[in-house]
C-alpha cells in the first residue's frame, strides 16, 4: 500500500485513486437508493471529492449496548436488564456455519474486495438501470456494519435514527469512508465479528449469541447448518422473516440462504437438501427483561437498585450521562442484597399479608454499622398488571427513589424523642404525670427562636389509647406502654427542635421530600415516613449511635468491547448521631417493648431484640420498627391509598376487630428476622441500668402490660389517629371494645401553617 507522505497528505498516485475512486462511488451509491437514472451519476460525482475530505478522519464506534446482570450478595442472578438484549461474544464463539452463512447471503465476495466490491456496484447498477428502480442493493458487509455503528450512536433517539438510516448519498459516502477506514484498521475477521454482535435479529435479539438464545435457547458456538441459514436469513427484514409469527416465510428465507451456501461452495448440494427438508427446531425463549424477571420477589429491590444508578452522582454528572451509561450496558452489579434475609422476607410477607387483601405490606432489613440494604419486599407483587393486584410502586423507598409519599410511623417515631431528649440532659428515670388526656402543653419552644403555641379558643388535646392508662410514668414504663401524653410533655420540655436535630442526624426525612414541621404532634409519628427510612434509622440504635446513609450496591464492573472495567459505586458514610450511652440507654428501653410490652409478640425467643409498635391515624397504618445487634427491620402494614382503615378486616386469612402495631405486623417482623439470622451469631446489646423513677406498687390500676397488644387485658399502643391523639378506647381498649371516637375536634391549621408553619397531616399515605 502506497505511504503518505510525510506532511500527512495523499501522495499523487493516492489523490488520483481516491478522486477516481470517490467519482465512481458517487454514482454507486445510486444503487443502493432509489435513484436508478444512471444519467444523474455526473451531478453525482460533483463535488464528492470535497464532502468525503470534509468527513472526520476517524469513525466514532460507541461501546455496544449490551444487557445488565444484577447479582446478590453471594454473586447468584437477581435480574437481567437491557435497553437492547445483548451478549457480545468472540468469533470463536461462533458457530462456523453461522459465519459462512451471513457471509453467503450478506456479501459472498467478502474475502475477496476490500471496503467496496466494485463487481457488486456494477452488477447493481446494471440490474437497476435495466429495471428502471431499485431491484438490488450493492452494499458490502463493511458498509453495513458501519450503518450499523450509526444506528446504535442514535440509540432510542427516532429523529437519530432515522438520521442514520436516511437513503441519501451524504450518508453513502460516509458509510464509504469509514467503511475504508474500518476494512484498514480491523481487518476481514474482526469487522465479521463486530458485524455478528451488533446486528439486529428480531424479537428483541441484538448480535448473534442474543439471537441464538432467543431462537433456539442455545449458545451461538452450538447452531447447526439450518439453524445458522435462518438466523441469517432473518437479517435482511426482521419483520418478515420472523420465523415465530411466520414460519412459512422464514422457512422460505432459510432456504434461500442454504442454496446460496452450496452455490459459494460452503456446504455441497446435498447437505443444502437435506438441511431444507428440517423443520425449523424453534425452541423459543422469551425476553427475558427488567426487574419484573427478579427472583424471590426481589423486584423492588432491583428497582431501587437502577433509581440509585440513575440518581447517584457518582455514575455521572447529569441524569443524562448515568442514563447513558445504564442503557449503555454491560454492567454487572453486585449488591447488597443477601439471599437468605430477602427469601425470608418474602416468606414471612406471604404467609401473613395475601396478595388479594385490601391491605399492603412492606418489609425492609439493614444491616447496622454498614447501612447495607439485605432485604427488601412487599405483598403486592412487582409489574404492570394491576387485574393481577401488580405495582411498580416500591411501598419501601421514598418518593424520588420510586416510592410513594409514605405512611405516618406513629409511636415507632417515640425512641427519636427520647433520643434527644436524652442527649438534652434529661434522666433515663424521668416522670411526667401523663393523664389519660389532656391539652397540648404550650408554648412549645421551635428551631430559630420561633414557638408553637396552642389555641386556646380551641386547644387541641391529646388522649392515650385506654382509660386506664393514668400516670405518673417515667421513661421505661411510658416507652413499653407507649403513653402519648408522656411523650408529649417529653417534647414539650425540651423543644421541637433538638427532635428534629436528632431526626435528620439519624436519616429520618418525610417521604414525600418535605421538610420536617416544627410542631410537637411529630412526637406522636404524624410525619409520613418509608420503611427503608424507618429501618436505617433504628440501625443506629443498634451500632450503638452511629448512623450510616444505606446503601444498595457493593460493585460494579462494565465490559466494554474485549475489556472490563471497575466503576465507581456508592460507599456508606457514617456518623455519630448520639452517643453510646444514650443508645445503649434507648436500647435498654426499647427491649422491654418486645420482653413486657406492646411488641412482646415479636420476640426473638433467646435472641436480643428490641423494638418499637405503631398504630396510626384510625388504624390507616400499622407498624413494627425493632433489631438485633446485627440486623435492623421495620414493617409496614396499611393501604397504599389510604382508604381502608384497619377496622373489621381480613387480613392474611385471618380477621380481626381492629389491627395493631404488635398484632399483625410485629409477627411478620418475628419471623422474618428469626429466618434472616438463622445461623448467625447471637449478638448480646450494651445495656444500661436504669433506676424506676416512681414506685411500681403504687397501684394505678394500668392492668397488663400485654393489654395493648389486642387481647382482653387492654387497647393497643397507640391506636386512633396518630397514635391516639384523637381518639382512643373509653372503655379500657381491647378487641372486645367498640371502635374508637374522636374525642375532640382537631383546630384548623393545628398541623399545618400553626404558629411556626408545620405541614404534617397525621396518618396520610
Amino acid at each position: 500500500m502506497p505511504k503518505k507522505r510525510s506532511g500527512g497528505g495523499l501522495s499523487p498516485t493516492q489523490q488520483a485513486a481516491k478522486f477516481l475512486g470517490v467519482s465512481v462511488l458517487a454514482g454507486a451509491v445510486l444503487a443502493g437508493i432509489a435513484l436508478p437514472a444512471v444519467g444523474a451519476l455526473g451531478l453525482a460525482a460533483k463535488g464528492s471529492v470535497e464532502s468525503f475530505d470534509e468527513l472526520p478522519a476517524n469513525m466514532k464506534t460507541p461501546p455496544l449496548s449490551q444487557r445488565t446482570t444484577i447479582l446478590d450478595a453471594d454473586g447468584g442472578q437477581i435480574a437481567t436488564v437491557y435497553s437492547r438484549d445483548r451478549t457480545v461474544v468472540p468469533l470463536k464463539d461462533v458457530s462456523p456455519y453461522m459465519q459462512k452463512a451471513i457471509v453467503a447471503i450478506e456479501d459472498s465476495r467478502f474475502y475477496q474486495h476490500g471496503a467496496v466490491d466494485l463487481k457488486g456496484v456494477l452488477r447493481a447498477l446494471n440490474k437497476n438501470a435495466r429495471s428502471g428502480e431499485v431491484a438490488q442493493g450493492a452494499s458490502t458487509l463493511t458498509q453495513q456494519y458501519v450503518k450499523n455503528v450509526f444506528v446504535e450512536e442514535a440509540g432510542d433517539d427516532p429523529t437519530k435514527v432515522a438520521q442514520a438510516t436516511q437513503q441519501t448519498i451524504g450518508r453513502k459516502i460516509r458509510e464509504l469512508k469509514y467503511a475504508i477506514q474500518v476494512e484498514e484498521e480491523l481487518g476481514k475477521k474482526k469487522i465479521l465479528e463486530n458485524y455478528l454482535n451488533i446486528t439486529f435479529f428480531g424479537q428483541q435479539a441484538y448480535g448473534i449469541e442474543a439471537a441464538a438464545q432467543r431462537y433456539f435457547s442455545k449458545s451461538a458456538k452450538d447452531l447447526n447448518v439450518q439453524e445458522a441459514a435462518l438466523l441469517a436469513g432473518i437479517v435482511q427484514s426482521p419483520s418478515r422473516y420472523d420465523p415465530v409469527n411466520d414460519e412459512a416465510e422464514a422457512t422460505k428465507r432459510r432456504n434461500t440462504v442454504l442454496r446460496r451456501m452450496a452455490d459459494v461452495g460452503d456446504i455441497s448440494r446435498a447437505q443444502a437438501a437435506e438441511a431444507m427438508k428440517a423443520p425449523l427446531g424453534l425452541k423459543v425463549s422469551k425476553p427475558k427483561n427488567g426487574c419484573i424477571t427478579a427472583v424471590k420477589g426481589a423486584g423492588f429491590f432491583c428497582d431501587y437498585v437502577r433509581e440509585v444508578f440513575l440518581n447517584d452522582p457518582v455514575f455521572g454528572k447529569t441524569k443524562e450521562a448515568r442514563a447513558k451509561v445504564w442503557n449503555q450496558g454491560g454492567l454487572t452489579i453486585r449488591t447488597t442484597l443477601d439471599p437468605q434475609a430477602q427469601e425470608s422476607a418474602q416468606r414471612s410477607i406471604k404467609d401473613h399479608v395475601y396478595t388479594s387483601d385490601d391491605v399492603a405490606t412492606a418489609a425492609t432489613l439493614v444491616e447496622p454499622g454498614t447501612g447495607k440494604i439485605v432485604a427488601m419486599g412487599q405483598s403486592r407483587p412487582y409489574g404492570v398488571d394491576t387485574k393481577k393486584g401488580q405495582t411498580t410502586l416500591n411501598l419501601s423507598v421514598n418518593d424520588d427513589m420510586g416510592g410513594g409519599v409514605g405512611y405516618q410511623p406513629g409511636s415507632t417515631f417515640k425512641p427519636i424523642v427520647a433520643a434527644a431528649a436524652l442527649e438534652d440532659g434529661m434522666p433515663a428515670n424521668k416522670v411526667y404525670p401523663s393523664p389519660y388526656e389532656m391539652p397540648y402543653p404550650s408554648p412549645v419552644a421551635a428551631c430559630n427562636g420561633r414557638t408553637w403555641k396552642n389555641d386556646p379558643a380551641s386547644p387541641a388535646e391529646v388522649a392515650n389509647e385506654n382509660r386506664s392508662e393514668v400516670g405518673p410514668y417515667d421513661m421505661k414504663e411510658a416507652t413499653a406502654k407507649s403513653v402519648n401524653t408522656y411523650y408529649v410533655q417529653m417534647i414539650s420540655d425540651i423543644g421541637i427542635c433538638p427532635v428534629t436535630k436528632m431526626a435528620k442526624k439519624m436519616g429520618v426525612e418525610r417521604a414525600d421530600g418535605d421538610k420536617m414541621p416544627q410542631v410537637p404532634s411529630i412526637a406522636l409519628g404524624t410525619q409520613e415516613m418509608s420503611p427503608l427510612t424507618m429501618a436505617n434509622a433504628y440501625a443506629t440504635f443498634a451500632s450503638r449511635g452511629m448512623y450510616c446513609t444505606p446503601v444498595a450496591i457493593e460493585s460494579i464492573s462494565q465490559r466494554v468491547g474485549d475489556s472490563t472495567k471497575s466503576l465507581a459505586v456508592p460507599k456508606s458514610t457514617c456518623s455519630r448521631a448520639m452517643s453510646e450511652k444514650t443508645a445503649d440507654t434507648i436500647n435498654t428501653l426499647l427491649r422491654g417493648v418486645v420482653e413486657d410490652g406492646t411488641g412482646k409478640k415479636a420476640g426473638l425467643g433467646s435472641r436480643p431484640s428490641a423494638g418499637k409498635t405503631g398504630t396510626t391515624d384510625e388504624r390507616y397504618a400499622a407498624w413494627f420498627v425493632g433489631y438485633t445487634p446485627n440486623l435492623a427491620g421495620a414493617v409496614w402494614v396499611g393501604d397504599p391509598a389510604h382508604k381502608r382503615k384497619m377496622v373489621g378486616i381480613t387480613i392474611g386469612g385471618v380477621p380481626h376487630d381492629k389491627v395493631f402495631g404488635g398484632e399483625v405486623p410485629g409477627p411478620i417482623w418475628g419471623d422474618m428476622m428469626t429466618g434472616a439470622l438463622e445461623g448467625k451469631p447471637v449478638e448480646n446489646f450494651n445495656t444500661v441500668h436504669i433506676p424506676d423513677g416512681i414506685d411500681r406498687d403504687r397501684g394505678d390500676g394500668n392492668g397488663d402490660d400485654e393489654g395493648r397488644d389486642g387481647g382482653d387485658d387492654g387497647g393497643n399502643d397507640n391506636g386512633g389517629f396518630i397514635g391516639g391523639l384523637v381518639g382512643g378506647n373509653n372503655g379500657g381498649g381491647g378487641d372486645d371494645q367498640p371502635f374508637p371516637t374522636p374525642s375532640f375536634s382537631i383546630p384548623e391549621g393545628f398541623f399545618r401553617g400553626q404558629g411556626n408553619g408545620g405541614n404534617g397531616n397525621g396518618g396520610r399515605g
